[in-house]
């Protein structure tokens, strides 16, 4: 069990971490996953928290049973004979800039450098050239289950949709309603899969440094953030849109905002469901629905 407390840090933080942790109260996250993943997500809270603050408390092996960590100015943890305290300091260790050392400053404005030049307005005869993506995985919990096929489609600036698919080879078998729901099997994926190093890298070179949209889009990029650090690969940094809150926010009375549901509602044909190439083509004709309806503005 862990769980991590923060205040006062950027809103992006706290969308990034639900990813992993459950936000049981405003700034409280619980969540298990493992020591590796821990880590990486508190170095991502040091290099992203600004002015705020991160407390974080965790399975250990002492007397206590438990560790923590904390960026608190006026707290510092020391160990007493083995046993982690929280020591109160009558004297501030002072301000400490988390985040903003120029490694991270020159990270920062290359991430904003990218994504700003992926938007492009909407208007007259432009058309906003985007990404569509989905994936199928052999379930939901992030941290065990693994990729099985990632779906793709571009929109050109004359209209034209580029497709991307590729199944993924697991060591996990595929189970069977995700057979049933999805009509791919273990055997497909030895056959016809590639490894997930290769199909990741080949997404990145696909996507470049366009916008990037998606129903339920958080699901995926979990998956995908897990992916990139199985291969030790860097993540997309890409401006990412879950088209699912702007249909809730746009459309507050429908009978559910499952994909099928919403896709009716909004006219737009989908031949296979939980395929991943025909999802991100519905998705992709979904959006352009949104942009015409002056809903969706990248």
């Amino acid at each position: 069990m862990i769980v991590i407390t923060l205040t006062k840090v950027p809103r992006s933080l706290r969308g990034d971490l639900t990813k992993w942790y459950q936000e049981i109260q405003t700034g409280v996250y619980v969540g298990s996953v493992s020591a590796r993943i821990r880590d990486l997500l508190w170095d991502r809270i040091m290099k992203n928290i600004g002015r705020g603050e991160a407390t974080m408390v965790y399975n250990s092996n002492n007397e206590l049973g438990y560790q923590f960590r904390t960026t608190r100015q006026d707290r510092e943890v020391v160990s007493f004979d083995g046993i982690p305290l929280m020591m109160y300091l009558n004297v501030s260790k002072g301000e400490v800039k988390h985040g903003f050392s120029n490694a991270a400053k020159f990270h920062r404005a290359r991430v904003m450098t990218r994504r700003s030049a992926a938007k492009v307005q909407v208007s007259g005869e432009s058309r906003v050239t985007l990404v569509s993506l989905d994936l199928e995985t052999t379930g939901l919990k992030t941290t065990e289950d693994e990729i099985i096929s990632i779906g793709a489609v571009r929109q050109s600036k004359d209209g034209q949709i580029e497709p991307f698919y590729q199944l993924i080879k697991t060591e996990k078998a595929v189970p069977e309603k995700i057979e049933r729901l999805t009509g791919i099997n273990s055997g497909m994926l030895r056959s016809k899969g590639i490894g997930l190093e290769s199909g990741l890298k080949m997404l990145q070179e696909f996507v470049g440094e366009l916008p990037i949209i998606g129903y339920n889009l958080r699901f995926d990029e979990a998956f995908l953030t897990n992916g990139f650090r199985k291969v030790e690969q860097s993540d997309l940094s890409n401006q990412m849109i879950d088209l699912k809150p702007i249909v809730k926010e746009a459309n507050r009375f429908l009978d559910g905002y499952q994909l099928k549901t919403v896709l009716s509602e909004y006219n737009v044909k989908n031949d296979k469901p939980h395929n991943s190439l025909s999802d991100a083509k519905a998705t992709l004709e979904l959006a352009s629905k949104l942009i015409e309806n002056g809903v969706l503005k990248i």
